[in-house]
């Protein structure tokens, strides 16, 4: 076998992390990322071909260093909105994927090679999966999510969601390693059939998904729905938690009157549009909403949907959550949400609340642990410390448009099941709203732009985004991008969406890979332990 220097493995390490940026989005080439894991797997394999050379945790310096280099460039933007906070997420998130590299390679060394490269791709997913839905969730560079901005490659993603793309890269990658193995490394010296299996299986693996995905999508056959999407563009950091909200609402209306006639059925806003910290028990007693309603009169068919910045206070006897604030020399608590609302002429204010919040921003991971440290949270969307959370996603409905749809908030966009309840509990369209300006002109609104078009894509629903900042767009349901607006500039936009009730596979099943790779870990992890029992007696 070709033998590496220890410098040479150093350099494939960061082959490896370079490999992973330029095949990530904003302006990535994906496909670099069927090759992105190929370097790991060249060091892996001299390891263990010399495993008497090398120590039991030798592979993970190698590891940790490539992960740490491509979070440190693809999600470095983080830190203009938090240094700590940006710095935590490269440098933790870069450990978790490092261990679970390690893991590969410790279950090689104890057990055998069909064993390791078995356990890679499911640690790697059960990962994945378990990111997505633990306190310290941060699910940015889930393999899967490469692809974004090549929707036209993964129309397949309705069946898998994106923890089928990243067991589709994961894939690519060991057969790809393996054909390099054979052909380059330690050139095959027996029949050569071997060999050039592998090469049509990789080919197989790669062609087949990209096929199917070029076949012609059926036309949408819901009804059009009307929509208008505001971008107003007040600076997060200077005007928007600082300045008058009244000032920030009417400039929020004149911009709707653009685009808003007797045609359209939603006027969306974004993110925290409403700043002037409502009480959700007098709701209708806000400016805000005052002004908001007096709109409506003008717009009888329209229906709103805003973000808001809300608070509740709970009554005696109601069940106080964990998030609650107790209220200084008083029996009271309160809540604070970041809120959706829909308003509709003459119906009852409709309300939700972000549940997928932001570590350490939006929420104290670990409450219990860590509660007395709650204040030390970031400031960041106007709100700081842990925030009040609904245990289950609720969609809105319009009385006049005969339409349900569901609103994600910002950071709810990037989980795939998530968006997928709002679908099982009958969305027709997807609203996304959101602040993207804290990371200023950076690849981070774009990739959050991005990650939408896969939502549409395994919900098979039409998508109007709404930014504060960053980039407002429409998305049809095959993820194509059919308007966008330009950063930071003040804008409205309009344009029609069709509306969807089928269920796709993704949504009646949901991230099935995730828990069946949380499952097949499991097993190896027994297999793993006996036989480490079986070594030692």
């Amino acid at each position: 076998m070709k033998v590496f220097t220890n410098r040479q493995l150093y350099l494939l390490s960061l082959l490896s992390a370079i490999l992973l940026w330029l095949g990530w989005p904003a302006h990535g080439f994906p496909f670099l990322l069927l090759v992105g894991f190929v370097p790991l797997l060249i060091i892996e394999e001299q390891l263990y071909q010399e495993r008497d050379k090398y120590g039991r945790f030798s592979y993970f310096k190698y590891a940790y260093l490539a992960m740490f280099v491509w979070n440190a460039l693809t999600t470095w933007w983080v830190c203009n909105a938090t240094i700590v906070g940006g710095m935590s997420a490269i440098i933790f998130n870069s450990l978790f994927m490092a261990i679970v590299l390690g893991a590969f390679r410790y279950t090689r060394r104890k057990t055998n090679t069909i064993t390791g490269y078995t356990a890679i791709i499911f640690f790697w997913i059960a990962f994945e999966y378990l990111h997505l839905n633990w306190e310290l969730s941060w699910p940015w560079l889930t393999l899967g999510n490469g692809f974004a901005n090549y929707a036209g490659c993964v129309q397949w993603y309705e069946f898998t969601g994106a923890l089928g793309g990243s067991l589709w890269i994961l894939l690519c990658n060991i057969f790809i390693f393996h054909i390099l193995k054979y052909t380059w490394l330690s050139p095959w010296k027996g029949d050569n059939s071997s060999v050039k299996r592998t090469i049509l299986g990789t080919l197989a693996l790669i062609l087949i998904p990209l096929l199917y995905s070029t076949l012609p999508q059926p036309k949408p056959t819901g009804k059009k729905v009307n929509i208008a999407v505001i971008q107003p563009n007040i600076d997060p950091y200077n005007e928007k938690f600082s300045e008058d909200f009244k000032t920030q609402l009417n400039k929020i209306l004149a911009l709707a009157n653009t685009v808003v006639d007797s045609n359209t059925d939603y006027l969306v806003m974004p993110e925290t549009a409403l700043t002037e910290n409502i009480d959700e028990n007098r709701g209708n007693d806000s400016y805000s909403i005052k002004l908001l309603k007096d709109y409506l009169t003008k717009h009888p068919h329209l229906s709103i949907v805003t973000g808001a910045v809300t608070y509740k206070v709970y009554e005696p006897g109601q069940v106080i959550p964990q998030s609650a604030h107790k209220i200084e020399n008083s029996n009271e608590y309160f809540d604070d949400f970041n809120t959706s609302l829909e308003l509709n002429y003459a119906y009852n204010t409709q309300i939700y609340h972000k549940s997928k919040l932001v570590p350490g921003v939006e929420v104290m991971p670990f409450q219990k642990v860590l509660g007395p440290i709650e204040k030390l949270a970031f400031d960041l969307g106007g709100t700081a410390g842990t925030l009040g959370t609904q245990t289950e996603p609720s969609v809105f409905y319009s009385p006049n448009s005969k339409t349900t749809i569901g609103t994600a908030i910002c950071y709810e966009s990037i989980y795939g099941e998530y968006i997928g309840e709002y679908v099982q509990k009958g969305a027709q369209l997807i609203f996304i709203i959101t602040n993207d300006g804290w990371w200023k002109d950076t690849p981070g609104y774009r990739q959050h732009l991005a990650y939408a078009r896969l939502r549409a894509i395994e919900t098979r629903r039409s998508i109007a985004r709404s930014a504060n900042t960053g980039t407002s767009a429409f998305i049809d349901e095959d993820g194509n991008v059919l308007q966008t607006t330009s950063w930071w500039q003040p804008a409205a936009i309009k344009a029609s969406l069709y509306t969807n009730d089928k269920l796709t596979f993704y949504v009646k099943y949901g991230d099935y890979i995730g828990k069946l790779a949380c499952t097949i870990s499991a097993l190896i992890f027994c297999i793993l332990a006996l036989a480490i029992f079986r070594k030692r007696n």
